[in-house]
């Protein structure tokens, strides 16, 4: 009985003592389980504070430059090769940016954004590096004069119809030609009408100086000359040309003649597109005079107003005919002139013609 109380306690003493041998046991001394000569140490934790602290990212808003060990040489610093997504994260910062000037050879986007003054234009051909700087210079000339000095030739004739009228089937035309470039041209300009078996009723010519005074609008001045049955008059001419907003074109002029009678035109039309191909032309023409003249039968104030409504069909754009109708009456003082010479004041008119240029 005591052997065995001796036995069991000795037992109970072996196995409590086991478990603190191994964990007191040198690793190190078995097989394969070679451990660093210096056994690290346990690392002290702070305390918890019982207060929460905000959350906060410890990289945002820092400076690499601040880091220890990180401190940038200033050469590189200023370095002009720093690439942009390296200049974002401080680690670098771009020559022309800390100059607030554009680096050497940069061009378009590789400048940096700032309001530095542009570069210079260059100053040199890059051909005359490859071919005789003579030669360059010659096909220059020739360019440019091609490319908006160059000397041209223009005819064309917005009206040229058949006119269906009562009292007598007539004709009209009206057309413009000028020979220059694009700032100084010399114009002439002619229109009339006249009826068929009976001649021309009456016609003119104008030859005039037209400038630019505009991407859009011609100042013209010269001479007109009446044509046909009535006196004979000669005028000073003075008016304008040209595409008003909308794409309406517009013309309006002065004569003043040799018998010191002085008149006024306004006239223009609007392209009004259908299709590509056809296009209807509604037209407005208004005749001025500042006295009666008798003798070519125009009164003072508005003498008369022509309305037309045509629509052409565009077969190329250098030739399309048309079909129309044209409304025409004489006012005021030029009317009661229409009267007492037997004629009808107003008018209707069925046409159809082409409209040509080349």
């Amino acid at each position: 009985m005591t052997r065995a109380a001796l036995f069991l306690g000795g037992t109970a003493a072996l196995a409590f003592a086991s478990p603190a041998a191994a964990q007191s046991m040198d690793h190190s001394s078995m097989p394969g389980m070679t451990m660093p000569s210096k056994p690290a140490q346990p690392v002290a934790q702070p305390p918890v504070s019982a207060k929460p602290q905000p959350e906060t990212e410890p990289m945002a808003g820092m400076d690499h430059g601040e880091m220890p060990g990180m401190e940038m040489d200033q050469k590189a610093t200023d370095a002009p090769d720093c690439p942009p997504e390296h200049a974002k994260m401080g680690h670098c910062v771009p020559k022309a940016s800390a100059a607030n000037e554009p680096a050497p050879g940069a061009t378009g986007t590789d400048l940096a954004p700032g309001d530095a003054p542009a570069p210079a234009p260059p100053s040199d051909w890059y051909a005359d590096r490859i071919y005789p700087a003579a030669e360059m210079e010659h096909s220059r000339h020739e360019m440019m004069k091609e490319n908006g000095a160059q000397t041209i030739a223009f005819i064309s004739f917005n009206l040229a119809e058949y006119q269906v009228r009562k009292g007598g089937d007539g004709f009209r035309w009206d057309g413009e030609a000028w020979y220059g470039g694009d700032i100084n041209r010399l114009t002439i300009k002619s229109e009339g009408e006249g009826v068929f078996g009976e001649g021309i009723e009456g016609a003119e010519l104008q030859m005039l100086y037209s400038r630019a005074i505009g991407p859009y609008f011609n100042a013209q001045a010269g001479i007109r000359r009446d044509l046909g049955p009535g006196p004979d008059r000669t005028y000073a001419t003075i008016g304008f040309e040209g595409l008003a907003p909308y794409w309406f074109e517009v013309e309006g002029a002065l004569f003043l003649s040799n018998k010191g009678d002085l008149l006024g035109r306004l006239e223009g039309y609007y392209d009004q597109r259908i299709t590509q191909k056809l296009i209807l032309q509604p037209m407005a023409e208004l005749n001025f005079s500042a006295q009666d003249v008798p003798e070519t039968g125009v009164g003072s104030g508005l003498s008369d107003v022509e309305l037309g409504l045509r629509l052409r069909y565009e077969i190329v754009k250098e030739f399309a005919p048309y079909v129309g109708v044209e409304w025409a009456r004489k006012v005021g003082d030029t009317a009661r002139f229409a009267r007492a010479a037997g004629e009808d004041p107003s008018g209707v008119s069925f046409v159809m013609g082409v409209r040509a240029w080349f």
